[in-house]
């Protein structure tokens, strides 16, 4: 037997809760992309900053918040 091998088969483990990756719907998506249009109009974020909040959007909408929530929640 190598140094370091191992006899248990990784895939066998469970996953947890932080590897579990849950995306976007495709109505979801297009809302956000109408509310990061909005912002792009009035100009009031640099570039920086639609990134961060566009970031900070996603992890919200993906835990199930509305934009509306999301939206509330990042600007508190």
């Amino acid at each position: 037997m190598a140094y370091g091998s191992s006899q248990k088969d990784m895939s066998s483990r469970p996953a947890s809760k932080s590897s579990i990756v849950k995306s976007l719907t495709e109505r979801q998506k297009t809302m956000l992309k109408n509310h990061m249009d909005k912002h792009k109009d009035l100009k009031d974020l640099s570039p920086a900053e639609m990134k961060s909040h566009k970031a900070k959007m996603m992890s919200r909408m993906k835990k199930g918040m509305s934009i509306k929530k999301a939206h509330e929640d990042i600007m508190s």
